[in-house]
């Protein structure tokens, strides 16, 4: 009985805290490409005051004063229709509910039959068949006059997703098909007979696991997957139709948790069930009915009678009525509530069929029902979903840690990470701490002081001041502080470009003016301080409406999505950075926390949690011997825990620098500490192995960064007028830059890279100081590799022992796709492609980078075909180009490709692979008829959530007893994996700080016929072989290689101004067309500058 009670008590908290989310808005304020409002619609004009007054009392006008002193029709979705209410009294009546005044229950109407839906038409109805009773309003803002350039035009964007499970469907005949076109036969010894294989009913679906690994010494792990036992029920869906649409998943689970409440016993056959904030229910078993009609009336208690309304009421007709004689009517006037009524309408859609699930996870199918997994999911997000903020698939609320204060208005939230997955244990719930960035709730006064380092008194604001304002708060919600209760919410989209004194707005149909000061003081008594201030623009960007600053307050429980800043980030991760030791603990603590046994939704569907963390079999890989040039002391080294050093050692193959040239940015390092610092670094150079001229070509140049671009350009042309007639050519540039030197940075990096044709190293002015002999050392190895060296070598790769790699010519590709950080809206995507251009050593990469449309994942210019009007048609590409350009370097052509691929994520699996292999195979059969070498496409994952923990913290064979972190080389392939693909979690690096996150591998394509051991054992060793330092690093380096590819070129694209937009994208391979082109949507795509192609040669992104 007591077990009954407390699911009941749940239950009604679940309901509760739905209905108190439409208030609260805890959900994440919608980043770049969402919309940060819902939309409204176009507000009707009226004529008379009449037409107006009925107008805002058949719509519920928001109570804003507009310019045209209409009352404006509220849009039938989203924020306009339902805004976010005000607190009121809690009620004693415990059998109803109290969200905070969100939306409470109907009249009692609501407690009969369901009423069915005729034909969606109502009288007197505020749009799209939505009843409103009488709602009157005080104005508390005006409406900005029609000028251009006051209103900016801004596209309206999709509107913001609720976090429920993805679920992708894929076509399973066509992607059969698509398979089939790619495959090929097993390869002969000739790589001359290849043909496309013939359709095979067995290539719709990715490569079957070849066994376990045996390879390195077995140890046991703990893996934050908890066991989840699969429910004995029959899940059933049904489709869900609320009508008025309302893209707010808060709203619609606040319709469902009513309709639950009413209706569960005597309509829903007593079942309780899950629901995804959209248009799908589940529920352990059928309901009553195949499809049913539910009237649901909820109440928004938000507005009080006020404005034009109390003159209708009161029969107060006379246009000039004072906006004091309308405050004084408030005093006696109660809470109006505007009823919401709502039709939904559910409708039997599918069973999920466990059956199928059970057969899956036992490798007896080959395919996930995904429906199954995606009901599960919904279930087990239920509460979590009620009780905290949902961001994707993490939970974050400021109970579940302290705060922590990150700088700039912005704090810190501690939470979890949930998801449910199929694993060779059954079904895992993937649990996992979580932190991310929250606006802290502050009045908007304090925000702008914090956001700005100053007190906003004391000056007026810069135009950068403005634009750093209004970027910070565009889309972010504010509550109105000067009307008592009366706290209604609005969304920011931007900052008036007048001071609020002198802003003034009509309040007659005969043009007369009114201050926005003395509108506040006369009607709600508040003087305005800040008059120098800009107001915020709120509501409609087509007819914006003005608040002043110091009467907002920042709503609670908005997140953060747009780019943090260096200052931010390091807070951040000082929050996020645990000991694995102190992370397992909190995990654990979660998950008692979560009390999933006592979950009434869990329970419902029968689905139970173990609260242990899954021990899982794991193996500790060597690490492979590597080496150095045998002129050094050390001629090879084998790594220990993952690190090894330069003492005594030079590099394999040293590169060549006989002219170079140095400027100096920094207005804190004199000459003489520039001249002394460099001739350092090149000794340096010289010890560990390079051909490195001791004397610059010139003395060091010390210059402003203003200058940069003339700078480079004359000192460039100065060394090669004189070096040009001695047949020379400048190799290297060392600039010494300000610690915080903003764009410089990026702007001498496109120069040298897309104009002159120069290798570059950038050294920060505390470096110049410190003079670390470690610091020299990194330096160096990156120096080496850019003007073309080998820092070191496997010695299986030298020795021919590397199975798969060194028996015939093989390139190693890495690809990456880098997205612009939330609120760069011009930003397009970037894509880089890397490929070893050295064999049987594969060390050395060269790159290609091409920007693409936003957002794009594909790989757009691995492979493309154009018209040329001399030469016709003709083919290029990323892949076809760097294939080219292995043949040049190693007089072979490859008869072998491994690709990995970073980025992408599961539910990408087959578009990426479908289209991306595809590309391969045309850019091959493009370079020669016939030409189809075998590749091996493998998906690298970092963001994912799994953790490995040592099963013993204090056993020093299997912990790194300086962080705590399992060893590197730890590879998983069992129990926590797929259950029937060839994939596996590999820790190859030694954690620093904080907890290690393993990389996932997962293979989506294999020719070459790779065994466990082989793939495994290929990878950790490559990660030994990373240029830029002495360590072994946690992704593959040629992944790696492309991430930092397609960073270094967003540094290409011309720097846009504009506050809105998009740009697309253009190519910047230098083959190919390099004119705009048209993207998705029609919109120009605009190309970057073509790398010059001596830089593609060497890894110039190190």
């Amino acid at each position: 009985m007591l077990s009954n009670m407390n699911n009941s008590k749940n239950i009604y908290l679940l309901h509760l805290a739905a209905l108190t989310m439409v208030k609260n808005k805890r959900y994440a304020p919608p980043s770049a490409g969402e919309s940060s409002e819902t939309k409204e619609a176009t507000r009707a004009p009226g004529q008379g005051l009449s037409q107006r007054v009925e107008r805002a009392q058949q719509h519920g006008d928001g109570g804003r004063v507009h310019a045209n002193t209409q009352y404006s029709q509220q849009g039938a979705r989203g924020g306009g229709r339902y805004q976010d209410p005000i607190p009121h009294q809690p009620s004693n009546d415990p059998a109803k509910y109290q969200a905070h005044g969100c939306y409470g229950r109907g009249g009692p109407r609501q407690r009969g039959t369901p009423r069915p839906y005729h034909d969606g038409r109502r009288s007197g109805s505020g749009g799209r068949g939505v009843p409103t009773t009488t709602s009157v309003t005080l104005p508390e803002l005006h409406q900005a006059p029609q000028v251009h350039h006051q209103v900016p035009v801004v596209t309206p964007s999709p509107p913001e997703t609720c976090s429920s499970s993805l679920h992708v469907e894929v076509n399973t005949g066509q992607v059969q098909l698509q398979f089939q076109q790619l495959a090929i036969p097993d390869q002969s010894s000739s790589i001359q007979g290849m043909q496309l294989a013939p359709p095979s009913s067995k290539s719709g679906r990715f490569p079957m696991r070849p066994g376990k690994g045996t390879s390195g010494s077995r140890c046991i792990v703990k893996a934050n997957h908890f066991s989840a036992e699969l429910p004995d029920k029959d899940l059933h869906q049904y489709d869900v139709s609320i009508s008025p649409d309302v893209p707010s998943c808060g709203v619609n689970r606040a319709v469902i948790g009513e309709l639950v409440t009413l209706y569960r016993q005597s309509h829903l056959g007593g079942r309780l069930p899950a629901y995804d904030g959209r248009k799908s229910l589940y529920t352990a078993g059928p309901l009553p009915f195949t499809t049913r009609t539910f009237e649901i009336v909820l109440q928004d208690e938000e507005d009080r009678i006020g404005g034009a309304q109390v003159a209708q009421r009161y029969a107060i007709l006379d246009i000039f009525v004072t906006c004091y004689s309308v405050c004084s009517l408030l005093i006696y006037l109660p809470v109006v509530r505007r009823e919401k009524h709502f039709m939904v309408v559910i409708k039997f859609a599918a069973r999920a069929d466990l059956h199928h699930l059970a057969m899956f996870l036992a490798g007896k199918l080959p395919d996930a029902p995904q429906d199954a997994i995606q009901v599960l999911d919904i279930v087990l997000r239920e509460l979590p979903t009620a009780r905290y903020s949902p961001v994707a698939r993490s939970f974050y609320s400021p109970n579940l840690g302290t705060r922590q204060q990150l700088g700039d208005g912005l704090e810190s939230w501690r939470g979890f990470y949930q998801s449910i997955r199929p694993t060779q244990m059954g079904l895992s719930l993937n649990i996992d701490m979580s932190s991310t960035a929250f606006i802290e709730p502050l009045p908007v006064i304090d925000f702008v002081a914090q956001l700005l380092n100053r007190n906003v008194s004391i000056r007026p604001l810069s135009d950068a001041d403005r634009v750093k304002i209004k970027k910070a708060l565009r889309g972010v919600k504010v509550e109105v502080t000067h009307r008592g209760n009366m706290r209604r919410k609005y969304r920011i989209f931007g900052l008036t470009s007048q001071a609020t004194r002198e802003l003034t707005f009509p309040i007659d149909d005969h043009g007369t003016m009114k201050t926005v000061i003395l509108y506040f003081q006369e009607t709600y008594g508040f003087n305005i301080q800040h008059t120098t201030l800009p107001c915020l623009q709120v509501g409609n960007p087509q007819k914006p409406n003005y608040l002043p600053m110091e009467v907002c307050k920042i709503v609670e429980g908005q997140r953060y999505s747009k780019r943090l800043n260096d200052k931010q980030i390091t807070a951040l991760l000082k929050v996020t950075c645990q000991r694995p030791q102190q992370r397992e603990l909190d995990i654990l603590q979660t998950v008692n926390h979560n009390a999933y046994h006592e979950d009434p939704y869990a329970q419902e569907f029968g689905i139970r949690i173990d609260e242990r963390l899954a021990l899982v079999e794991a193996r500790v890989l060597p690490p492979p011997r590597l080496k150095y040039h045998d002129s050094g002391r050390e001629k090879d080294v084998l790594p220990r825990i993952g690190q090894w050093n330069m003492r005594n050692k030079k590099m394999v193959n040293g590169g060549r620098v006989n002219d170079w040239i140095c400027i100096n940015f920094s207005r804190n390092v004199p000459d003489s500490a520039a001249t002394s610092f460099c001739r350092q670094l090149a000794e340096m150079c010289q010890i560990s192995g390079m051909d490195f001229s001791i004397d610059p070509l010139f003395p060091p140049l010390t210059t402003r960064p203003e200058n940069v671009e003339r700078a480079l350009r004359s000192r460039y042309q100065d060394a090669m007028n004189a070096l040009k007639p001695l047949g020379r050519q400048l190799d290297l540039l060392i600039v010494v830059l300000p610690d915080n030197n903003g764009s410089l940075y990026g702007n001498i990096k496109r120069i040298c890279e897309t104009d002159l044709g120069l290798a570059s190293q950038c050294c920060l002015t505390k470096h110049v100081y410190k003079r670390s002999p470690q610091y020299f050392a990194n330096v160096a190895l990156k120096i080496n590799v850019k003007v073309g060296g080998r820092n070191t070598v496997l010695v299986d790769a030298l020795s021919r022992r590397i199975p798969l790699v060194s028996d015939r010519p093989t390139i190693i590709f890495g690809a990456d796709v880098s997205h612009p950080h939330p609120g760069e809206d011009s930003s397009p995507s970037i894509a880089a492609v890397v490929a070893s251009q050295d064999w049987p050593e594969v060390t050395k990469y060269a790159g290609l980078v091409s920007a693409q449309t936003r957002r794009q994942e594909l790989i757009q210019d691995l492979f493309k075909v154009w018209q040329d009007p001399q030469r016709g048609t003709v083919t290029g590409g990323m892949v076809k180009e760097l294939l080219i350009s292995f043949r040049r370097s190693t007089g072979q052509k490859p008869q072998r490709i491994i690709f990995y691929r970073d980025g992408v994520s599961e539910g990408q699996f087959y578009q990426v692979l479908l289209y991306e292999l595809d590309a391969i195979r045309k850019a091959c059969a493009s370079l020669e008829p016939n030409y189809q070498p075998p590749v091996t496409f493998v998906v690298v994952q970092k963001r994912h959530h799994t953790r490995l923990f040592a099963n013993n913290h204090n056993d020093q064979r299997s912990v790194d007893g300086k962080s705590g972190n399992i060893l590197p080389g730890t590879v998983v392939d069992s129990k926590i994996c797929h259950p029937t693909e060839f994939d596996f979690y590999l820790c190859s690096h030694a954690g620093i700080q904080g907890t290690s996150r393993p990389a996932h591998y997962h293979v989506l394509w294999d020719e070459n016929k790779f065994t466990a051991d082989g793939l495994q054992t290929l990878t950790n060793n490559l990660c030994y072989t990373y240029a830029r330092c002495t360590r072994s690093v946690s992704v593959v380096p040629p992944a790696y290689y492309a991430h930092l590819a397609a960073f270094r070129a967003r540094f290409y694209m011309e720097p846009d101004t504009s506050d809105g937009g998009s740009v697309a994208s253009g190519v910047t391979t230098s083959r190919g067309p390099t004119g705009a082109r048209r993207a998705a949507g029609n919109v120009a795509v605009k190309p970057l500058p073509d790398l010059k192609e001596n830089v593609k040669r060497v890894m110039f992104y190190c």
